[in-house]
């Protein structure tokens, strides 16, 4: 679909841009979710170096199965590199690293990254629903 004038490079980035979107949504909530875990280390995507790895990077024609029950495609999330980080603010209640404060920040951040993704999509569909509806004739 990379190669169509219709679509152009525009919703692929958009779909890789909300693909590691929810990556990251999933590594924050497990974070959150882990909040009480001794020696939990929290995870996160650096979300525009993975995206722009997911730009560059040629997707795999095909992959080999070892088994015929195996899933097709890219699915083991390896676009996003996940980094392990320390919080400097530990709280004294807890003996991990997982700040709340610094969680539901990250959490709020990828939500507006995410739902603004979405609005462009939609805004591309709409002119394109336009265009295919002839100016609306």
């Amino acid at each position: 679909m990379a190669d169509s004038r219709i679509f152009g490079q525009t919703y692929e980035m958009i779909g890789k841009s909300m693909d590691i979107s929810s990556r990251r949504h999933n590594l924050i909530t497990g974070n959150i979710a882990n909040i009480d875990t001794i020696g939990y280390t929290p995870s996160d995507i650096d979300f525009q170096s993975a995206l722009k790895r997911a730009m560059t990077e040629p997707e795999p024609d095909n992959l080999d199965k070892t088994n015929e029950k195996h899933l097709p495609g890219n699915i083991d999330g390896s676009t996003g590199q996940m980094n392990s980080m320390d919080s400097e603010d530990v709280d004294i209640y807890h003996l991990n690293s997982v700040n709340i404060d610094t969680e539901m920040m990250n959490l709020m951040e990828n939500n507006i990254k995410f739902r603004s993704t979405a609005e462009m999509l939609l805004r591309k569909m709409t002119i394109l629903n336009y265009a295919i509806d002839e100016g609306g004739k």
